[in-house]
């Protein structure tokens, strides 16, 4: 017997279905690609600046240090912060520990630079991911490359080795998990932020209230859970400043609090005061254009750009001059952010214009079957080309002035003599000995010797060795010139004998 007309028109052949957008064609090998490409660059750069001799004591010797210890089952106490300094009293980055198995098969900076390398690479792939899922491979290639090559990211690639280099990819799936409306998601990737930096609670904070926003906007569920992440990230960071970090910290306090408070200078640190803070002198301003202009500018209409907000607080309100700038590693944490504000403006032009095709990177505004007829659609979808385009500039206009292009520079791949006459230097060190460097030199001893910087006054007998590169131009942080000038007359005084003493190098030996 036939089967009834019904029957056979309920189940439709599979020939028949539509195939799937071009955007749903597996996105993961472009992402993966990508985030390989910038790995490998990052960690070129990095090892070659250490080869250079341009990595420091502040900050990658600190970091070796603390590792070291990890990596043996120790406490991470660092000689170069003083002596017996533990390093959760500095700040609080326990995440760090996990590289200790890294390092004791590997026991070198190196190990240190290249698993940042990978670790900031990371975070392109759930933004490239993202973008390919909204708008086609095209515009995701574009977010892609511009996140792997933008300011923030490879300025705290090259810069030695700090524990935000976890904070990064974390950052990057948390944010494009609230984007992609997965609160769940979003909440674990962004939980492990706590033990990456006492601050980042906030961020955690920030992540709970967009999740809590987000449910209570689209009442599709309960903003319970956002509002319990956002007190948890709160009641971390909390707990990490007033308790733990003074807990470990030899002062018995938070070293960093002078710095929120305007250093104690009276009317400064008034509440009067924090509007001017926040917006003077004028280079912060720069470090929020640059921020805007990163997203594209059409970024800043996304909620998601909230999630800058906790650090640029404390980066604007701080009195050191160091945060204010576009410089140093403290904006790598931002450029995640922004690019997901970037891809979720994307995502609302994309839900209103999809064409025939279903692509938003070729939408043609044709009648109801592409932007509906409006006119208003067109606007947007030039908008975010605009902003596309803009990203993309910047990425390629400061990509000179950040140390992604040293990798096409003959000079940094070059041997200089000065640079042959440091190695001689340190090499007439020898292992498992005490001493007291340099900025830089400090960098390169910390693997083999315990080592500390020249311009703290020693304990004991002193250190076994002394060697400085008075043209340095990092020794006037974190040691001023004349305490090096000082300890160095001190050293000589207790009979330390020159050993090397040419071209601002200087290598002494304890008698």
């Amino acid at each position: 017997m036939p089967a009834p007309a019904s029957a056979s028109r309920a189940v439709p052949s599979t020939a028949a279905l539509p195939s799937a957008p071009p955007r749903a064609r597996r996105p993961a090998p472009l992402a993966w690609g990508l985030a390989a490409g910038f790995a490998a660059l990052y960690a070129c750069v990095a090892v070659n600046r250490h080869r250079r001799g341009l990595t420091k004591a502040y900050d990658l010797g600190i970091f070796e240090q603390a590792v070291r210890a990890y990596a043996h089952g120790q406490a991470p106490i660092v000689p170069l912060k003083g002596p017996g300094y533990h390093l959760l009293g500095d700040h609080f980055h326990p995440l760090i520990a996990v590289l200790a198995p890294a390092y004791r098969a590997f026991p070198s900076p190196l190990t240190l630079v290249v698993a940042q390398a990978l670790l900031m690479a990371l975070a392109v792939v759930p933004l490239t991911r993202w973008a390919h899922e909204v708008a086609g491979p095209r515009v995701a290639l574009l977010v892609g490359c511009a996140t792997g090559a933008s300011w923030g990211i490879v300025r705290a690639a090259a810069d030695d080795f700090h524990e935000i280099a976890f904070a990064v990819p974390l950052l990057a799936f948390a944010a494009t998990a609230v984007g992609r409306r997965r609160p769940l998601a979003a909440a674990l990737w962004s939980l492990p932020l706590l033990l990456v930096k006492e601050d980042l609670g906030l961020t955690v904070a920030a992540v709970g209230a967009l999740i809590a926003w987000q449910a209570r906007r689209e009442r599709r569920r309960s903003p319970l859970p956002g509002l319990a992440l956002a007190a948890v990230g709160l009641g971390a960071t909390a707990l990490t400043v007033l308790v733990v970090l003074p807990a470990f910290n030899p002062s018995g306090g938070f070293d960093y609090w002078q710095q929120l408070d305007g250093g104690g200078q009276g009317g400064q640190a008034s509440l009067w005061g924090l509007p001017l803070r926040l917006g003077w002198p004028p280079v912060k301003w720069l470090l929020l254009f640059l921020l805007a202009a990163t997203a594209g500018f059409i970024g800043v209409r996304s909620p998601l750009l909230l999630l800058c907000a906790p650090t640029l607080a404390w980066r604007l309100f701080s009195s050191n001059s160091h945060y204010w700038g576009v410089s140093y590693h403290y904006s790598a944490v931002l450029m995640p952010i922004a690019f997901a504000a970037l891809v979720d403006v994307l995502r609302r032009v994309d839900a209103g214009c999809r064409g025939d095709t279903g692509r938003w990177s070729g939408a043609r505004c044709r009648g109801e079957a592409g932007c509906r007829g409006d006119a208003r659609r067109r606007v947007e979808v030039r908008r975010a080309r605009r902003g596309l385009a803009v990203s993309a500039l910047v990425a390629v206009v400061t990509l000179p002035l950040y140390p992604l292009h040293e990798v096409v520079m003959p000079e940094a791949w070059r041997t200089s003599p000065r640079l042959t006459e440091t190695r001689a230097l340190l090499h007439r060190i020898p292992d498992d000995a005490t001493v007291a460097a340099s900025n830089r030199l400090a960098a390169q001893l910390t693997r083999r010797t315990e080592v500390t910087l020249v311009c703290r006054a020693p304990e004991g007998p002193g250190p076994q060795w002394v060697a400085v590169d008075l043209r340095d131009p990092s020794v006037q942080a974190p040691c001023a010139t004349a305490d090096t000038a000082r300890m160095l007359a001190v050293y000589r005084e207790r009979g330390y004998r020159p050993l090397v003493e040419q071209d601002g190098l200087l290598l002494l030996q304890r008698p």
